[in-house]
């Protein structure tokens, strides 16, 4: 099986390479793409040394499968080429996930809609993956009917640059930003640009997203982003406003038996989801599970995951397992 990884060169596009080392066995090519600028750069995949290619020659080599994350002028103008070829293409952009045609997957929340003439497939932002992979069991058993959430979102989820100026200003140098303001030791409540609705793009993604993957165009959805000083794994705090009167024990037995989570909740014991411990894991980890007393059937969450794996990288493969799983690509 020949896999493609277009933006092989970024954070995402490493992970990606990673991840697919990890769980894909029978992978007979990698084929690293980027742009002209990293060309004949070599990475290094089972062992042996690999060249990066550009976007042409990813083309030419007839991927069974590429995995986009270049951004999404990229995936505007090459994705469709990679499909046309024979690709199922999985993109890591914005650019197609609002596309009535285009599916937005979470293998465990809505794989199942996933069909073998989706040749072009939407990988969602990182800051909603972890929150419906962690509120569709609820939303399921009670329906949702408002969410307030607020992130704090890691300087990875905005690139090496971001990552860049935070070191750079914890080790008191100068450096190119990222952001408008310093990260190191502030929070800045601006994810995206600015919206004439005074919400960002950032924010947007997560009503949008949401919305569409839980097929429920009527849930409420308040947001708030905020980027911290954290370097990697994204956190949510999240209330939930349920149409039915809910129980807190099936609460933790639903999140409990759903794929893809894992339960840290013993405060007495300072056991509770934090993005350090949740690096290099591909699960979401959900803690301070409590009823909300100031609101009838309301439930808060924290919900915690590394925003380069499961926010990226590792659904984006889990996508490409159901592709082969499905035996839609040869070997």
């Amino acid at each position: 099986m020949r896999i493609a990884i277009v933006g092989s060169t970024g954070l995402v596009g490493t992970e990606m390479l990673k991840v697919v080392d990890e769980r894909i066995p029978n992978v007979s090519e990698i084929i690293p793409v980027a742009s002209e600028k990293s060309i004949g750069k070599v990475i290094t995949f089972r062992g042996k040394n690999v060249p990066v290619v550009g976007l042409k020659h990813g083309v030419l080599a007839k991927p069974n499968i590429a995995l986009f994350s270049a951004g999404s002028s990229v995936s505007k103008e090459w994705a469709p080429l990679f499909a046309e070829a024979g690709a199922f293409v999985i993109d890591n952009s914005s650019f197609w996930r609002q596309h009535d045609t285009i599916p937005l997957i979470v293998p465990e929340v809505n794989g199942h809609i996933l069909k073998a003439d989706h040749k072009i497939i939407a990988n969602p932002n990182c800051s909603t993956i972890q929150l419906v992979v962690g509120i569709a069991p609820l939303h399921k058993r009670y329906g949702i009917r408002r969410i307030v959430i607020s992130t704090y979102q890691s300087v990875s989820g905005t690139g090496v640059k971001a990552v860049s100026q935070l070191y750079a200003e914890r080790a008191g140098e100068k450096t190119e930003m990222a952001y408008p303001h310093p990260i190191d030791l502030n929070c800045i409540p601006h994810g995206g640009t600015f919206l004439e609705s005074g919400y960002t793009t950032e924010e947007q993604k997560l009503i949008d997203e949401t919305r569409k993957i839980l097929n429920d165009s009527s849930i409420m959805i308040s947001p708030t982003v905020v980027r911290v000083p954290v370097v990697g794994g994204h956190s949510e705090s999240v209330n939930i406003e349920f149409e039915s009167e809910f129980d807190m024990d099936e609460v933790f037995s639903l999140l409990r038996d759903a794929k893809g989570i894992t339960i840290q909740d013993d405060p007495s014991h300072n056991v509770y989801p934090m993005p350090l411990y949740s690096k290099g894991k591909d699960d979401v980890f959900i803690g301070r599970i409590r009823r909300d007393p100031s609101q009838p059937r309301s439930l808060n969450l924290w919900i915690v995951s590394d925003n380069l794996r499961k926010g990226a990288a590792t659904n984006a493969v889990q996508i490409a397992e159901l592709i082969i799983e499905r035996g839609w690509v040869g070997k």
